[in-house]
């Protein structure tokens, strides 16, 4: 029922749109044919006007003659008094310009002078009628426009002018403009060539200029002597049809407007009504299409509850009573269906039963994970791995993942799922009990042979974490002195490469010491290496407790060690040094009473711009370490490239 209710919105709609479209045109046709004919015949009208104006006023010319008596000119416009019909008022000029005679007579208008306004320069120069540009009379102080013809001599010489003055804020010649009706806001205006506007039925906007070329283009072109109809704007911002006529002996422009939206306006009431019409006749038909519907379709409801029992299990197969030939071919391709399903799931379920078992029996860690990326199974041996249940959350147990493993597995896994490509990961699983495992993850995606559909992806888990324990004592040992547990030789130089590094990089400061111990010696020869190894340890345990924890100690072979100080200038490696010196004097061992003990000789450098590798570095330390020895032991000397070396010098008992 929704169904029918939405398409016939839809039919509806289409058709009243349709109908909008259509209706839209021709009415714009239609209105734009009645602007045209009535643009027409309004420049017509006022066309008439200006010329019998023009012939009137010849007319008075031809019986006024040459003469410039003002009694004379004054008498023939008394007789002539039938033109202020016409004209709101009549002047007579001479060839200098001034006004002669004028009639109704107007105190202060007779000896006004003319000659430098425009429409006596037009008369004197074009020597044919002319209606001028709006100006305001100086002595009425109205708004007018003066329709003039030359005066001439027996010789065809100009004699001077005769006008009739049309005032703007009257009737007159624009009375008919008034009266045209066009609806409630379509209106007639006037404006001349050059821009200013005549009659508009806004009174405040004559004498004004027109809108510019770029609010209304159009108005522009006719402005320029072009006729014809158009859309366009309007100064209060609404779209009109306008259409445009030329007044040829004025040089004026008609035009008229209509707005768009009242134009439509009786389209619009009119599809209104008809979406109305329509939607009764829906509510009144809707009833009978309803039961008509519902009688139709009570096979198919018959079908659809068979189909629900068949997959509750209810029944086994659809059987329908209809003579509905569609409804019969459904029910058998159904019943074809769902034999074929049954069959397939029956072969799905032994696979199942074979595949768990499989994986029960497995001894590796294995799980399977859905499309969606989610793990929906996990056999026994990697429950036990991991220390969980099968019921908990897969939210809970992956928050057990190192926090420097997780992110980096997420994404990978996520990649996996979108590419296809195997998932390979090591990572580290935190147990209920706290062990911390290493977990090796090789997982694949499972694809469809033939569409090519991801499915989902299996996957084995080993542990190794007795592996990665072995590597990692074998690396800590390949690094470092088993004596003394602090680096050795091979683990010094490459932390000296990385700071080395560092400096050319970044300019970071570093500092070198090195040194050997004096009067160790006669330790191993008089108490055997057992105490020899314990003086090592003991000094060790002093020189790591001495330097920062971010310093590097190194045992490089022998009595030989060396101490790399990252980040640190060369006064802060000096009096580190010479704590070092102290701290280790104060070491002793004890062998048949007899206590000894050892000194320090301490060459410090560090970092410089000249050096082109860690050699260099290591070269300056030692010469200073030698030096140091040389100048009496137990003493530090500081050997920086291309200047003098600075030497710390104690006293040393055993020398």
């Amino acid at each position: 029922m929704l169904g029918l209710a939405l398409t016939w919105l839809l039919v509806v709609s289409l058709v009243l749109g349709m109908s909008w479209q259509l209706g839209k045109t021709m009415v714009q046709e239609t209105n734009m044919s009645h602007l045209r004919y009535e643009a027409t015949l309004l420049a017509d009208e006022v066309t008439q006007q200006i010329e019998l104006r023009f012939e009137a006023l010849e007319r008075l010319r031809e019986m006024i003659g040459e003469t410039d008596d003002a009694d004379w000119i004054s008498y023939q416009l008394r007789q002539n008094d039938s033109l202020l019909a016409w004209f709101e008022g009549v002047v007579v000029a001479n060839r200098e310009g001034e006004i002669v005679a004028d009639w109704p007579a107007i105190v202060g208008r007779v000896g006004l002078q003319s000659a430098e306004l425009e429409y006596f320069r037009m008369l004197r120069g074009t020597r044919r009628p002319y209606v001028s540009e709006p100006f305001i009379g100086r002595a009425s102080g109205v708004s007018m426009v003066l329709v003039g013809v030359p005066r001439f001599t027996i010789q065809g010489d100009f004699d001077g002018i005769v006008g009739g003055v049309l005032r703007l804020d009257s009737g007159g010649i624009f009375s008919r403009l008034a009266k045209v009706r066009l609806g409630e806001k379509g209106y007639a205006g006037v404006a001349t060539a050059s821009g200013k506007i005549l009659y508009h039925p806004e009174r405040s906007l004559i004498t004004g200029p027109v809108p510019s070329k770029d609010f209304n283009p159009w108005l522009d072109l006719a402005l320029d002597g072009w006729e014809g109809d158009t859309t366009g704007p309007l100064l209060n911002g609404q779209t009109a049809l306008q259409s445009y006529a030329q007044v040829w002996p004025a040089s004026w422009v008609v035009g008229l407007y209509l707005p768009l939206e009242q134009a439509q306006l009786p389209l619009a009431n009119f599809i209104q009504k008809l979406w109305w019409l329509w939607v009764s006749l829906a509510l009144l038909m809707m009833p009978l299409l309803w039961w008509m519907l519902g009688r139709e379709l009570t096979p198919l409801r018959h079908l659809e509850k068979q189909i629900g029992e068949v997959g509750l299990g209810h029944r086994e197969n659809v059987s329908l009573a209809t003579n509905m030939q569609e409804l019969q071919q459904v029910a058998s391709t159904f019943n074809r269906v769902e034999e074929e399903r049954q069959l397939l799931l029956g072969n799905l379920q032994e696979r199942e039963a074979f595949l768990d078992s499989v994986l029960n029996a497995a001894p590796q860690g294995m799980f399977v994970a859905n499309i969606k990326g989610d793990i929906t199974y996990m056999n026994p041996a990697l429950l036990e791995m991991l220390g969980i249940s099968a019921d908990l959350p897969m939210e809970t147990w992956l928050t057990q993942i190192h926090n420097d493993d997780i992110e980096g597995a997420q994404d990978m896994w996520l990649h996996s799922l979108r590419t296809g490509i195997d998932f390979i990961r090591q990572l580290r699983f935190l147990r209920s009990d706290e062990e911390l495992l290493w977990l090796d993850i090789h997982a694949r995606v499972v694809m469809l042979s033939q569409a090519g559909h991801t499915l989902g992806l299996v996957g084995v888990v080993k542990d190794i974490t007795e592996r990665r324990e072995q590597e990692a004592l074998q690396r800590w040992e390949a690094e470092h002195d088993p004596l003394t547990g602090l680096l050795n030789r091979r683990g010094f130089e490459r932390r000296l490469e990385e700071a080395f590094a560092d400096f050319q990089k970044t300019s970071t400061p570093s500092a070198l010491l090195l040194f050997d111990l004096d009067h160790f010696k006669p330790i191993n020869d008089e108490g055997g290496h057992a105490l020899g190894d314990e003086m090592l340890r003991r000094i060790a345990q002093v020189v790591a407790w001495e330097v920062r924890r971010s310093d590097h100690v190194a045992r490089q072979g022998g009595d030989e060690f060396g101490v790399l100080l990252p980040s640190c200038t060369l006064s802060q490696a000096k009096r580190i040094a010479e704590s070092l010196r102290q701290a280790v004097g104060e070491v002793s061992v004890t062998h048949q009473g007899k206590e000894y003990m050892v000194t320090l000789s301490i060459g410090v450098t560090t970092f410089d711009e000249t050096d082109s590798s860690v050699s260099h570095v290591l070269a300056r330390a030692d010469a200073g370490s030698y030096e140091a020895k040389g100048k009496g032991r137990d003493g530090v000397v500081i050997n920086m490239p291309h200047s003098q070396k600075d030497v710390i010098e104690h006293f040393d008992p055993f020398k």
